[in-house]
């Protein structure tokens, strides 16, 4: 197991919930960016998961992680919800097929709603049909893909093929702890996020100053 160097992260990765709830709070308190708080977590998160590949942690850790992060977001989504009412533009978003993780995608959905875009959150294990229909029929031009396991990223190439295909107009994000620009031109897309902040930054990029 790695040591991190972030008191939040490693709280995560040991599994302490009550350390982390407690955290959570002092770094609010202390006016500490939501955002930087919400990093921390996924650091812990993405290391709970890189176990849960490696067979160090098992499927009742990974839950029990999850479980720990929903109860933290309940003090968090207010603060990341807390934008204006304003309508700057329509994101598809959701976990492709063969991956039913959904706490970065849901962090970032509430990011983008806060900040006013419309999110239509198609959920998890989400089939490349699905992403399409959802793109032409909400005429969106922006289509968000998560994937927190990198046996998902076939399915991630191919979803984002079909986007692009059915749909040629429309940018496509991929988001999750593995993504970077090797996986990003692997995957055919057009930005990569690696958090809630990165999938706000290429919405800003592709809606600009709406």
């Amino acid at each position: 197991m790695a040591v991190l160097q972030d008191e939040l992260a490693q709280a995560m990765v040991d599994l302490d919930q009550e350390k982390v709830a407690e955290l959570v709070k002092q770094r609010l308190g202390a006016g500490v960016p939501v955002l930087e708080i919400v990093s921390s977590l996924q650091a812990g998160m993405a290391e709970v998961g890189r176990m849960f590949e490696n067979g160090e942690y098992f499927l009742s850790e990974l839950i029990m992680a999850g479980e720990i992060m929903k109860e933290v977001m309940v003090d968090l989504e207010p603060h990341l919800a807390g934008g204006s009412g304003e309508h700057r533009g329509t994101i598809v978003i959701g976990t492709v097929k063969g991956d039913v993780h959904d706490l970065g995608k849901n962090i970032v959905v509430m990011l983008l709603k806060g900040a006013g875009y419309n999110v239509i959150d198609l959920g998890v294990d989400v089939p490349k049909e699905k992403f399409v229909e959802a793109v032409k029929e909400h005429k969106a031009p922006l289509v968000g893909m998560s994937a927190i396991l990198t046996a998902a990223l076939e399915s991630l190439k191919e979803t984002v093929a079909a986007v692009k295909a059915g749909v040629p107009e429309a940018k496509v994000v991929i988001g999750g702890p593995f993504m970077d620009e090797k996986v990003k031109e692997f995957c055919g897309a057009d930005f990569y996020a690696t958090s809630a902040g990165d999938g706000l930054k290429a919405a800003e990029a592709v809606f600009g100053g709406k």
